[in-house]
């Protein structure tokens, strides 16, 4: 079933412009922070109410996981009280809700990675246990019409990302320090995006989905490839995370196993497409700019 009135928000965002782009043959509604409020409980209801959308994607979130350590109010609002809000206003009009969460709800202890039965436990950071609370709300439901899709390092254009700080560093020093002992898996939007939409228009049975592209890699590894295919000669220096220590804890193996649907190409390929879009080879400048997400 292809919804007939989508609802991105969130649509400024990295990921929410490769839902708008994805979308724009259904005529989307597009909201981010200046439409819709998503904290604001009885706004939620009203908006929803007014436009009545058959799909709400929620595509906005608070993603600084750094700041989210002493932003702590506003970040549980937004990934946690905001998916409450969008559950129950979805359930008031009968909407289906695509709620986005992360591989940071896992503490990352689990060398096998992880599937999508299992629950989110002992985050690492404020921000993990934030999202951890927003799925917990969908979960926690009585409404039954919605999809969780957990993703992780995500990358695209239209925002800031990893790709783009290596690309910057590396063309300005010719060399970048990288860690090494925190694998996870590189997620490009647009692949995302049409994952989602297929998702929608399949019908699949609704509740928690893995969304990534397929393979594994650690920061290094997903650094060295970036300048390999940007074609750049940037020499790449492995390190532990305690090389860098951040407020905020990283989970060492955080890698999100697909098992519902079947997996998404290669990170790779994914990212030589990123780059052949964004960028000349050799390094020219990004062809879009970036946007706050």
């Amino acid at each position: 079933m292809v919804p007939r009135k989508p609802l991105i928000i969130g649509s400024k965002g990295m990921l929410g412009t490769a839902l708008a782009k994805r979308f724009e043959s259904e005529n989307p509604l597009l909201w981010d922070i200046n439409e819709i409020d998503i904290t604001d409980r009885d706004q939620v209801f009203a908006k929803l109410r007014e436009v009545r959308p058959d799909v709400v994607i929620n595509a906005a979130a608070y993603t600084n996981v750094d700041k989210a350590e002493t932003d702590r109010d506003l970040a549980h609002r937004v990934n946690a009280d905001g998916p409450k809000n969008l559950i129950d206003a979805c359930a008031d009009i009968g909407a289906i809700l695509v709620h986005i969460s992360t591989d940071y709800v896992f503490d990352g202890s689990n060398a096998e990675g992880y599937l999508e039965s299992d629950r989110g436990k002992d985050p690492l950071n404020w921000y993990g246990q934030t999202k951890l609370d927003g799925e917990e709300a969908l979960i926690a439901s009585a409404y039954p019409r919605w999809y969780l899709v957990r993703i992780a390092w995500l990358f695209g254009p239209n925002g800031k990302n990893f790709v783009e700080t290596m690309l910057k560093v590396g063309k300005e020093q010719g060399s970048v320090t990288v860690v090494d002992d925190q694998t996870g898996c590189p997620t490009y939007t647009i692949d995302l995006a049409d994952r989602i939409s297929n998702m929608l228009s399949d019908d699949v049975p609704f509740g928690v989905y893995h969304a990534v592209n397929g393979g594994r890699c650690t920061w290094h590894g997903f650094a060295t490839k970036i300048f390999e295919l940007a074609g750049l000669p940037v020499t790449v220096t492995p390190c532990a995370s305690d090389a860098f220590p951040r407020p905020a804890r990283r989970p060492r193996y955080s890698v999100l196993r697909c098992t519902k649907l079947p997996v998404m190409r290669p990170w790779e390929d994914a990212l030589e497409d990123y780059i052949l879009l964004c960028h000349s080879r050799g390094g020219g400048n990004p062809s879009v700019p970036s946007f706050r997400t």
